[in-house]
């Protein structure tokens, strides 16, 4: 499929064979990419579903509480890994090398899950998480290789039909794969995950030698004695924790429990300590260090909005289950196809806020940086406040129009646009140049932090199916939001002349 969606480029004719006007390698990671996103979303779009249906309809029959703390823990530890996934890609492996190992490490994720035994579920739960990390670390590094002069007018488009992949698989993926798990059966559905996988891996594969060299390439390699050191400390954890599940094991007192509650503490404190451990660092002069300050107050930002948005694959995933009517204009549809709409919102409004940008910086009335992280606050917190009211709306037992569910969707995929890519680009620009490259990581740590709240709101019992629930995450959020525009011209000065 990748040759026959190629075609020459007119800089480039009769010497270079393109795809739409870029160097091939862009359609091999665009078809990895958009089926390893395909195997995610669709597996995502079943897990608290699975996890929440009783065991005599092929569930597991954990409480809401539990199932939503699963997927919080299982979201956030995918972001935490994107932080050593992107240390292997440049230490280690290589870029090229370590997508090739993440892709087989999700997929045989997958295939652990299509078997109808809990811990092999958890363990292919596992693989996925880690699989993903490393991969999600490194691809996109990839589609940059593509293009050695960073001045290439291609750079941004290549991107952005990249961006294209991953939303076609997250939108494709809930439609055929959430429709066989829940229709079909469960383990079906997570096998179909696993040969989406299995496809982005033999395009990638097949596309070898279109990548860039460069991708093949340890940008920087462990010496020996640091490959002791890392390879020790591991064994030593790995020992720790081995020692640790043996002796709670062999008590009778585990429970995923003794999982949950280490991860959530882990995804909480880990991205506090590295923030800070940045921030303090001797090395970083004055406006480095100024620029740090400022970047705390965008991650607490960016922390509260992904813990809102993430939701959609859990509360709101088990509203459209228990409340909502899965019936629109006579047409039956199963839950898991609420989860396609966020990323049919992206590919349809992308481009145009794309445009609208451009239009306003032409005019000099472009928002800057602050008051577009406002907006996504704001706009996330008000889709928790219709939420609010749908859940009032389904006092009682009643099951309401899906319209309600469509709407909050539509409200957040706006507020993610507003937020999301500033807040990468934003990264770039404040990064120390000691940290350049790990600040993307750091970025990722917003969704982990985000995530590990809710995972530790509902171990401590916090009811997801009550209008505080989503009334009090939707204030919160107003309110952030709020904070940020009212401290802006403090927090303008700190940020060291970037807009």
């Amino acid at each position: 499929m990748a040759s026959s969606l190629t075609k020459d480029s007119p800089s480039v004719a009769g010497t270079e064979r393109t795809f739409f006007g870029h160097p091939r390698g862009l359609a091999t990671l665009f078809m990895t990419e958009m089926w390893e996103r395909y195997s995610f979303y669709g597996m995502r779009a079943l897990l608290v579903l699975y996890l929440s249906a009783s065991v005599a309809d092929g569930g597991l029959g954990f409480d809401t509480a539990t199932a939503v703390a699963v997927y919080s823990v299982y979201n956030a530890m995918v972001y935490l890994l994107a932080l050593p996934g992107g240390w292997f890609g440049d230490r280690v492996w290589g870029a090229r090398k370590t997508v090739a190992i993440s892709g087989t490490i999700i997929m045989i994720g997958h295939f652990l899950l299509a078997l109808p035994a809990e811990i092999s579920f958890f363990i292919g739960l596992a693989f996925i998480a880690a699989g993903s990390g490393l991969l999600k670390a490194n691809i996109s590094t990839m589609v940059g290789h593509l293009y050695p002069d960073k001045n290439d007018p291609r750079r941004d488009g290549g991107f952005t039909i990249f961006y294209m992949g991953i939303n076609l698989g997250a939108f494709v993926a809930p439609l055929t794969i959430g429709y066989v798990g829940q229709k079909v059966n469960w383990h079906y559905g997570f096998a179909m995950a696993g040969v989406g996988m299995a496809l982005g891996l033999a395009f990638y594969f097949l596309g070898f030698r279109n990548l860039a060299e460069k991708s093949n390439h340890v940008p920087s390699p462990l010496s020996d004695a640091e490959r002791a050191a890392t390879i020790k400390k591991m064994l030593t954890w790995l020992a720790i924790a081995v020692v640790a599940y043996a002796v709670i094991g062999g008590t009778g007192s585990f429970t995923i429990n003794w999982v949950l509650w280490p991860l959530t503490i882990l995804g909480l404190l880990l991205p506090t300590w590295y923030i800070f451990r940045i921030k303090r660092d001797p090395e970083l002069d004055k406006v480095e260090k100024s620029r740090m300050s400022a970047y705390v107050w965008f991650f607490v930002a960016a922390a509260i909005f992904w813990g809102i948005y993430d939701q959609t694959g859990s509360t709101l995933s088990l509203f459209a289950e228990k409340s909502t009517a899965t019936t629109l204009l006579g047409f039956d549809f199963p839950t898991s196809w609420f989860q396609s709409l966020n990323p049919l919102y992206v590919m349809a409004l992308a481009p145009v806020f794309a445009w609208v940008w451009v239009a306003l910086n032409r005019h000099k009335r472009e928002p800057s940086t602050l008051v577009k992280f406002t907006f996504g606050l704001v706009l996330i917190g008000i889709s928790f406040g219709v939420m609010m009211l749908a859940q009032s709306a389904a006092a009682g037992g009643a099951m309401v129009t899906p319209l309600w569910l469509a709407s909050v969707y539509l409200i957040q995929t706006v507020g993610e646009l507003t937020l999301s890519p500033v807040g990468l680009s934003l990264t770039t620009k404040l990064a120390p140049a000691k940290y350049a490259s790990q600040m993307m990581g750091v970025w990722f740590l917003a969704v982990t932090a985000g995530d590990s709240v809710i995972a530790l709101l509902q171990l401590m019992g916090a009811p997801t199916d009550t209008t505080f629930w989503f009334a009090s995450q939707g204030a919160l959020a107003v309110l952030a939001g709020l904070a940020i525009f009212m401290y802006r011209r403090k927090v303008q000065p700190l940020m060291g002349g970037v807009h």
